[in-house]
């Protein structure tokens, strides 16, 4: 049974980069406790998605992260291992909802609920928005701990995005274990280490 006109946004954060895992996140926010200043998260500062995320948690009727792991995506590829981290996050809540609202053009199969792919819905659907913050914050978070595990790589910078730093340490330290070798730039670099190695 599903709670009656309970919205469920669901977003990603981290298809894109080289290294680290994707991360989903699922809310179904309080019609009673709304929060000011839900938007996409790639348009607010740090410190705000920060603040918002602790919103988020504290308010909403129920939230989910879930995670898909760099060998997932190495096995099942970028697109599924984002699909599966979804549907896990989905699944991880403690309230059904009456709908899942899902930011893209696809949602995971065999969801529990009705669902809706929405393009471009972290900018649209509130519930959307704050799943779209609580993926980028809690990503973020993991990435700036790996950083201390690869400080040459600048991970707290850039959380494993192809930026000109990250390209420039991967030609000359090679991947670490979090990178996707299944990644051009990745691969690319491992075939160069082979050879120096050589």
């Amino acid at each position: 049974m599903t709670g009656a006109g309970l919205i469920c946004g669901v977003d990603e954060a981290g298809r894109g980069p080289l290294a680290g895992p994707v991360c989903a996140a699922a809310v179904i926010l309080d019609p009673g406790r709304p929060i000011a200043g839900l938007r996409d998260s790639k348009q607010l500062s740090a410190a705000r998605r920060d603040r918002l995320a602790e919103a988020i948690r504290a308010r909403a009727l129920a939230w989910s992260v879930a995670w898909a792991s760099v060998q997932e995506i190495q096995e099942l590829n970028i697109l599924q291992a984002t699909l599966l981290a979804m549907r896990r996050a989905v699944t991880g809540l403690t309230v059904p909802p009456h709908e899942v609202l899902v930011d893209g053009n696809r949602c995971p199969a065999d969801l529990p609920y009705p669902s809706r792919a929405i393009v471009q819905g972290d900018a649209l659907e509130p519930a959307i928005s704050a799943a779209s913050i609580l993926a980028k914050t809690e990503r973020d978070g993991l990435m700036q701990r790996l950083a201390a595990d690869y400080p040459e790589y600048g991970f707290e910078q850039h959380a494993g995005y192809p930026t000109p730093r990250h390209l420039e340490a991967l030609q000359i330290y090679g991947p670490t274990p979090e990178h996707r070798l299944n990644f051009a730039p990745v691969k690319r670099a491992l075939g160069k280490r082979k050879e120096t190695i050589r």
